[in-house]
C-alpha cells in the first residue's frame, strides 16, 4: 500500500522503561474485593496453618486461675474535724478511693497476708528443686539413716532430732524469701474501682485456685483490721493532742475576753450602733440644711454684686438693676415721678420758670425724685442686709456639719476596734467549743472505732481459669493471618505489571497519549459504537474530542490522510475508539471509517446494515462495487468488513488494495482504518507501514506493559509513523481511588465513569 504523501513525522526512537510508582495509591474496594476474592484459597490455607499452630500452643500453658473478693468502702460522715483530717489520712470521693486502692495493692499488707496464711511454707511458693543427679553423692542425713539401720547399737543421733538453731545467716535468708514471696504476691494482686461507685473488686490470679481464694479473702480481712488498728492508734494520738490544744485555746479565749472588756470601760461605750445611727440622721439632715444656705447665700450674692456694681456707674444704672426694677414700691415711686417729669414738660411749654404753675409742679418733681431714691436705698439695705445675713446662716450651718462629721468618725473608729475585739473572742470561742466537743467525743467512742470497709462477697474457688484464652490466642492469631494473607495478596496486586495512567504509557513507551476514553456501560455494541453522538455521554464525548484534537494536531490539520486504529490484543475496544473516533472527525470533514479487521467483523451488525451486506472483502474480492460496499450513515461513510474471507492477509497485501486505499482517500478527509490487534495477526503492521498516522489502543489496567511494548516496537520497526497512544476503558472512579494521575484530562470535566 503506497501513500500520496511521506510521513508527517520520524518515528520516535522505542525505548523500554520500568513501570513507575504509583505515589499516595488510594483504596478501591471493588478491586481489593476481586483481588481477595482471586486469592481466598491461598489466605483461608494461611489462616488454617496459624489457627492451628496457635491452639497447640495454647494447650500447652498453664491454666491460670482468678478468685477475687468484693470490698465497699465507705468513707465516713464528714464533721467538723476529724482525727483522719488531723493526720490527713482521709479524703473524699475519687482521691480517697484511689487511696484505698493503693493500700490494697501495697507492700505491707502483702507481707501481713504472707505471714497469716504461712505462704513461706506453701509449695507453690517453694523453689523448685534441683533435678538429682545419677552420680550425686547421698546427703549426711541419709547416710546418718543409713547408718543407725546398720549399726543401731551405737549412740548415734539423727539430724532431724537435734532442735534447730537458727543462725544470723539463716534468717537473713528467710527475711529475704519472705520478702519475695511478698513481692510476688503483690503482683499477683489486682484491685479494680467499679466506675461510679464505692465498690472495690480485690482478684487474686494464680495457678492454684483454693490458694488464690484464700489469698483475696486473706488481704480484704487484713485490710479491714489494718485500717481498725491505724484508727485506734490515731484516736489515741489525736486525744493526748487535743488535751494539750485545749489548754492553749482556753487561755487565748480569756486574753480576749479581758480585752474586749478593757475597751468598753477604756471608751465608756454602752450602744455604739445606737449613737452612731443617731449622728448619722443628724449629718444627713444638717446636710440638707446647709445646702439650701448655700444656695440661697449664692442667690443674695448675685443680688448684690449686681447692686454693687451699679452703684459705682450712677443712679440710673442702680435703677436698671432687675431686683430694684421689679420691686413695687421702687416701680411706684418711678412711676410718680416719671409723671411729675412729664407735668414739668408740658408746663414747660406754655409758663416761664418762674411762674407759679411751674414751680409747684418743679417743687413736686423734685419731692418725688427724692422719694423714689429714699424706695432705692431701702431696698438696697434689705439686699445687703439678707446677704449678710446667709452668709452668717451657710458659715454657721458649714460649721455643725463639719462637728457631725468629725463625731461619726470618732464613733467609727470605736466601733470598727469594739468590732475586732469581738470578731477575736467570737473566733476563739468557736474553736474552744468545737474542739472540747471534739475530745468529748473522742473520748467517748475511742474503744469503738467502726470501719468504713465491709466485705461484700468472698472469694469463692474458681472452677474454670481466666489465663490463657485460648480462643482468645487462636481468634488473634487467626486475625493476624488473615490479615497477613490479605496483605500479600494486595501486594501482589501492587505488582500488577499494567497500564493504569498516562504517566505509565509516557514513561514505558515514550509516546504521546492523545487522550483517554472512559469506561461507559452500554446494553449492546451498537451503542458503544455510537457513543459520540449520545446525549447522555457528554464526558465520552468530550474525550473523544480531546483524542480528534490530539490527532490533528500531530497532522498538523491536513486532509485525505490515513489513520489506522490498531492495539495489542483483542478487547482492548479499538473498533469502538474508531467509530467514535469517526463521529468525531465527521463534524470537520468527510469521514470514511474501513472496517479491516476481517477476522472479526463486529460494525455491520452493530450499524444495523442487513446480513450479508458487501464490504472491503467483497471489495477486493471483485465480487462487490464500492457503490454496493459504501454504506453512508449519520456522520461518516463506512465499509464494513464484508464476507470474511479464509486469508484475510492475502488480500490485504495485493496492490489492489493499495490502489483501493488510494482512490478513497482522494474523495474523503480522513479515512479511519480500524485494524486487528498487532500481538494476534500481522495485518496491523502491514496496513500501518503505510500509515499517515497510527493510533494504539490501551486498555487501561488490563494489558501487560511487555505486550503493548512489543506490538509497538514491532510497528516502528516497520517505519509506522506512531502519532500516540489511547488509553482506553478508564475507571475513572477506582482510579481516582488508587490516586492514578491522567494530567489534567478529568480534572476540569469532573468525569466519574463507569463499567462497560
Amino acid at each position: 500500500m503506497t501513500s500520496e504523501s511521506k510521513p508527517l513525522a520520524p518515528a520516535p526512537a522505542y525505548r523500554f522503561a520500568s513501570k513507575p510508582d504509583d505515589d499516595g495509591a488510594g483504596l478501591d474496594l471493588l478491586g481489593v474485593g476481586r483481588t481477595l476474592w482471586a486469592r481466598k484459597g491461598s489466605i483461608l490455607f494461611l489462616v488454617l496453618i496459624v489457627s492451628m499452630a496457635a491452639t497447640l500452643w495454647a494447650l500447652s500453658l498453664t491454666p491460670i486461675y482468678r478468685a477475687q473478693a468484693t470490698l465497699l468502702i465507705e468513707p465516713r460522715a464528714s464533721r467538723v474535724m476529724s482525727i483522719e483530717q488531723i493526720y490527713g489520712v482521709e479524703g473524699s470521693g475519687g482521691e480517697f478511693l484511689q487511696t484505698q486502692v493503693e493500700l490494697l495493692q501495697s507492700r505491707g499488707l502483702a507481707e501481713r497476708v504472707v505471714r497469716e496464711l504461712d505462704l513461706i511454707n506453701h509449695p507453690a511458693f517453694q523453689p523448685a528443686a534441683a533435678p538429682a543427679s545419677r552420680w550425686a553423692l547421698p546427703s549426711p542425713a541419709a547416710m546418718m539413716a543409713w547408718a543407725r539401720e546398720r549399726l543401731d547399737f551405737l549412740p548415734l543421733t539423727l539430724p532431724e532430732e537435734i532442735a534447730p538453731v537458727e543462725t544470723p545467716s539463716e534468717i537473713d535468708a528467710m527475711v529475704a524469701r519472705r520478702d519475695a514471696i511478698a513481692r510476688a504476691l503483690q503482683g499477683a494482686i489486682q484491685v479494680e474501682r467499679l466506675r461510679g461507685t464505692q465498690v472495690v473488686g480485690v482478684a487474686v490470679e494464680m495457678a492454684d485456685a483454693r490458694l488464690a481464694a484464700r489469698v483475696a479473702n486473706a488481704v480484704t480481712r487484713g485490710y479491714i483490721d489494718s485500717q481498725l488498728e491505724a484508727r485506734m492508734a490515731m484516736s489515741m494520738s489525736a486525744t493526748n493532742w487535743m488535751n494539750e490544744r485545749l489548754e492553749e485555746l482556753r487561755a487565748s479565749l480569756r486574753q480576749a475576753e479581758d480585752a474586749l472588756q478593757r475597751f468598753r470601760e477604756g471608751q465608756d461605750l454602752v450602744d455604739v450602733q445606737g449613737v452612731a445611727t443617731v449622728a448619722t440622721s443628724e449629718l444627713s439632715m444638717t446636710g440638707t440644711r446647709l445646702n439650701e444656705a448655700q444656695r440661697k447665700r449664692a442667690e443674695m450674692e448675685n443680688e448684690y454684686r449686681q447692686i454693687q456694681s451699679a452703684r459705682a456707674s450712677g443712679f440710673d444704672a442702680l435703677l436698671a438693676v432687675p431686683t430694684l426694677l421689679y420691686n413695687p414700691l421702687v416701680q411706684q415711686a418711678a412711676t410718680a415721678e416719671s409723671k411729675a417729669r412729664a407735668k414739668v414738660d408740658e408746663l414747660a411749654q406754655r409758663y416761664g420758670p418762674r411762674h407759679p404753675t411751674m414751680e409747684a409742679a418743679a417743687g413736686e418733681l423734685e419731692r418725688t425724685r427724692a422719694s423714689l431714691r429714699e424706695q432705692v436705698n431701702q431696698v438696697v439695705a434689705g439686699i445687703e442686709r439678707n446677704y449678710q445675713l446667709a452668709l452668717a446662716n451657710e458659715r454657721a450651718l458649714s460649721s455643725a456639719f463639719n462637728a457631725t462629721k468629725s463625731e461619726i468618725q470618732d464613733i467609727s473608729r470605736k466601733e470598727f476596734r469594739l468590732r475586732e475585739l469581738q470578731r477575736e473572742v467570737d473566733a476563739n470561742r468557736a474553736l474552744y467549743d468545737t474542739f472540747l466537743g471534739r475530745l468529748k467525743e473522742t473520748n467517748a467512742t475511742s474503744d469503738l472505732e467502726p470501719a468504713n470497709a465491709r466485705i461484700v462477697d468472698q472469694a469463692v474457688v474458681p472452677e474454670t481459669p481466666v489465663r490463657p484464652r485460648k480462643s482468645t490466642i487462636v481468634g488473634g492469631a487467626a486475625l493476624l493471618a488473615l490479615a497477613l494473607g490479605i496483605g500479600l495478596a494486595l501486594l501482589l496486586e501492587k505488582l500488577n505489571n499494567t497500564f493504569k495512567s498516562t504517566e505509565d504509557v509516557e514513561n514505558a513507551l515514550n509516546l504521546p497519549v492523545l487522550g483517554i476514553l472512559p469506561r461507559v456501560k452500554t446494553r449492546d455494541r451498537s451503542e458503544s459504537l455510537a457513543l459520540f453522538a449520545s446525549p447522555k455521554h457528554k464526558s465520552f464525548a468530550e474525550s473523544v474530542r480531546t483524542v480528534r484534537t490530539g490527532l490533528l494536531l500531530a497532522l498538523r490539520e491536513r486532509k485525505h490522510v490515513r489513520v489506522v486504529v490498531t492495539s495489542a490484543v483483542p478487547g482492548e475496544g479499538k473498533t469502538t475508539a474508531a467509530a467514535n473516533l469517526a463521529l468525531a472527525l465527521g463534524q470537520l470533514g468527510r469521514v470514511l471509517l474501513v472496517e479491516a479487521d476481517m477476522r472479526r467483523p463486529t460494525m455491520a451488525r452493530a450499524f444495523g446494515l442487513p446480513p450479508g451486506s458487501p464490504g472491503l472483502a467483497n471489495l477486493l474480492a471483485d465480487t462487490a462495487t464500492t457503490k454496493d460496499a459504501l454504506h453512508h450513515l449519520d456522520g461518516f461513510d463506512l465499509i464494513p468488513a464484508g464476507t470474511v474471507p479464509p486469508d484475510p492477509l492475502k488480500l490485504i497485501a495485493t496492490p489492489l488494495f493499495e490502489e483501493l486505499i488510494t482512490l478513497l482517500t482522494k474523495g474523503y478527509d480522513y479515512v479511519i482504518i480500524d485494524t486487528p490487534p498487532t500481538q494476534a495477526v500481522s495485518d496491523a503492521v502491514v496496513l500501518a507501514s503505510a500509515a499517515d498516522a497510527v493510533i494504539y489502543v490501551v486498555k487501561s489496567d488490563n494489558t501487560p506493559i511487555p505486550v503493548v511494548a512489543k506490538g509497538v516496537g514491532q510497528l516502528l520497526q516497520n517505519h509506522a509513523v506512531l502519532s500516540g497512544v489511547v488509553l482506553n476503558q478508564v475507571d475513572v472512579a477506582r482510579a481516582q481511588r488508587y490516586g492514578y494521575r491522567y494530567g489534567g484530562y478529568y480534572d476540569y470535566y469532573g468525569y466519574h465513569g463507569s463499567k462497560s
